[in-house]
């Protein structure tokens, strides 16, 4: 893991698109602005691993659980 230490205003660049930039810190939350390309996908930890593990889900399903459903 990389660990950097930045001020209000500065940012990192990571690869040649995505900037991060602290906007703001007040007590011990840090507010981050991201610019990043539309086709990037960007969430919250806790958001990212509900997705995975429903999607996790869902492809866990049988043919038996997909009948079931087409007759309702």
């Amino acid at each position: 893991m990389l660990t950097l230490s930045r001020k209000i205003e500065e940012a990192i660049v990571i690869g040649n698109d995505i900037e991060i930039k602290v906007l703001g810190i007040q007590g011990d939350t840090v507010k981050l602005g991201i610019d990043a390309p539309k086709n990037i996908s960007i969430h919250r930890k806790e958001v990212y691993v509900q997705i995975k593990d429903a999607n996790e889900q869902a492809s866990k399903l049988n043919i038996k659980d997909l009948e079931g459903f087409m007759k309702k």
